[in-house]
């Protein structure tokens, strides 16, 4: 396919295509049962159209204008980037330098990685690190403690070789700003962009739902619509925005027309060309109408037929939202809605696009129906895959009990385990499911389609060579290895009066042993001929060795702690307790 500029070919006006576009509005909302949808047009430095279709909520009967509010989900990222581009036009900040200039609190689990990557890898997705959206998603972190958490999850490719979408790298941004500035990412946004082209914007549930005019979001669960859950955006730099179609046409205006509106600039035209440019390879094209799919900054780039498209999409749980620019022929599109996923949004901005450019529409609506009918007709031969992939007849190496307790992660949490009415139940950051047995040391949960969890997460437990339950893992990012969860300790080692009962020498063969605690109440171990180890609690009377990976120490005995059991890679030793010089 050719993409050559086709800016000096003639556009339809907006006016020539409402009445169909209302049509097939009304039809694709049905496919896909999507209450309420905005959409504007800007054309020629204008906007041009503004609809609302539907219901912004429909339990209370209440319709949709241009000025209902709606969550613009990943939309936000173009706010967040051209933000930047203000603090790096001023000299507050230079994007093509590494984040920690700046953060020096800033850490990957690399540390390559923490000293390279720079403002732009964060803003165009090409840190190294993959999503790990389940350290933001419950909703239970502040701003400042998903930064420290970031130095624990495992990167997935070297920076600058591929191009992986981070809402976390987004987060760090939004933090650069206030740093950088001095305000609250929410007053920057609106004091330097929103405020100056007229957008109502908010930037949290809570000041959404007190809008005179909020959307209310669905979803799906089979074939029936449902409210969906209430699920805030803790990355607020990342996707947390809340606006309108009205308040959206103005953003794609300023960006339309080169970092001006209505003859105030607010941005060098240079510096938005920067923001536009494509820098990452996200994948070859899949469809014949589109080129290559790039991602900018804040932005993503293609061509649909032709023409240069710089777009960027948005989707939670209830929202779904695309917004687009046609830079060469002055077209911007946005469509907003209370549903997701659907491809309503795709659907009416590849038609109006097409009208306006004086082609035949290409038959997206049958096309996405087609695709949606596939998946749905896939979908049971998946879970049919799933249960062959399921080894029958087999049960769990130990009791339920023995399960029991919690399993840590640095950046993650705690998952914690309890055995209940002959089954065993998980709990995570807020969240709780029973589990059901799937094979040897693997449970799951279940689908829960009305609640947030990971659906079929699969989470199998880990022992060491004497058969201890010492870990679990879990599939939480694809891409990476199973996130593992270490037993917390548990028990009587934990007891500051168990381990004063400890305390004594203990001989095996001609080596003794001598336990001392330290001025905190820990355990240390120290051997003839060897150095002393620090000895950390595990479970029972079981202590691990810090300074010896897989050596493990064991305190029996009842009224007197009297014998001391080595677990080593080299095998199982036993040292009995002396009287002191003996």
């Amino acid at each position: 396919m050719s993409h050559a500029s086709s800016a000096e070919a003639p556009t339809a006006p907006v006016s020539s295509v409402v009445s169909d576009l209302d049509r097939l509005a009304a039809e694709v909302m049905a496919d896909w049962k999507v209450p309420g949808v905005a959409l504007a047009v800007v054309q020629d430095g204008k906007v041009a159209l503004t609809r609302a279709y539907g219901q912004r909520d429909v339990e209370a009967s209440l319709p949709v204008t241009p000025a209902t509010q709606f969550v613009i989900c990943s939309i936000t990222k173009s706010f967040t980037a051209t933000a930047m581009a203000l603090l790096h036009h001023e000299g507050r900040l230079d994007w093509t330098k590494p984040v920690r200039d700046y953060m020096p609190e800033f850490r990957l689990s690399d540390p390559v990685a923490t000293e390279r990557v720079t403002v732009r890898d964060l803003l165009s997705h090409q840190s190294g690190l993959p999503r790990h959206d389940w350290v933001h998603m419950p909703g239970d972190r502040a701003p400042a403690e998903m930064l420290d958490l970031m130095r624990h999850l495992e990167l997935s490719r070297d920076i600058r070789t591929t191009w992986q979408y981070n809402n976390l790298c987004y987060h760090v941004a939004g933090l650069l700003i206030e740093r950088l500035s001095g305000q609250s990412f929410e007053a920057f946004i609106r004091t330097r962009l929103t405020d100056r082209l007229g957008m109502t914007v908010s930037f949290n549930l809570d000041d959404l739902e007190a809008a005179g005019e909020a959307a209310r979001p669905y979803m799906m669960h089979e074939d029936t619509r449902l409210p969906a859950m209430r699920l805030p955006i803790r990355t607020i730099a990342a996707g947390a925005i809340n606006t309108s179609v009205t308040g959206l046409a103005n953003w794609m205006r300023l960006h339309l027309d080169k970092g001006e509106l209505d003859g105030e600039r607010l941005l060098p035209a240079a510096l938005i060309s920067e923001l536009h440019a494509s820098r990452a390879f996200i994948s070859a094209p899949n469809l014949a109408e589109f080129g290559q799919a790039l991602y900018g900054l804040g932005f993503q780039t293609n061509y649909y037929r032709g023409d240069r498209m710089v777009f960027h999409g948005g989707g939670w749980v209830g929202w779904g939202s695309l917004m687009t620019l046609m830079p060469d022929l002055g077209i911007g599109i946005a469509v907003l809605t209370n549903r997701s996923p659907s491809e309503v949004p795709s659907t009416l901005t590849w038609y109006i696009l097409d009208r306006l450019r004086g082609r035949e529409p290409v038959e997206w609506r049958a096309r996405f129906l087609k695709q949606r009918d596939e998946f749905i007709a896939h979908m049971q031969v998946d879970k049919d895959a799933r249960e062959k992939a399921r080894h029958k007849d087999t049960r769990p190496a130990h009791e339920l009990a023995a399960y029991a307790g919690g399993y840590a992660h640095p950046a993650y949490g705690v998952m914690s385990m309890t055995a209940k009415d002959g089954a065993l139940h998980w709990a995570w950051r807020g969240m709780s499911a029973p589990l059901t047995h799937r094979h040897y040391e693997t449970f799951e949960l279940s689908e829960e389609p009305q609640r947030l969890q990971p659906d079929r997460l699969a989470i199998t437990f880990l022992t060491d060579r004497d058969g201890n339950i010492v870990s679990l893992s879990a599939p939480l990012e694809p891409v990476v290895k199973d996130i593992v969860f270490a037993r917390l300790a548990a028990g009587d080692c934990t007891e500051p009066a168990f381990r004063a009962r400890c305390v004594g020498q203990f001989k095996g063969g001609s080596i003794t042993h001598r336990v001392t605690l330290d001025s905190e109440s820990r355990l240390v171990l120290k051997p003839d001929y060897q150095p002393a180890y620090r000895l950390a609690p595990e479970q029972g009377r079981r202590f691990r060795i810090v300074e010896l990976e897989g050596f493990v120490v064991e305190f029996r005995g009842e009224a007197v702690i009297d014998e001391v059991v080595f677990h080593q890679p080299n095998g199982v030793f036993v040292a009995q307790r002396v009287e002191e010089g003996k």
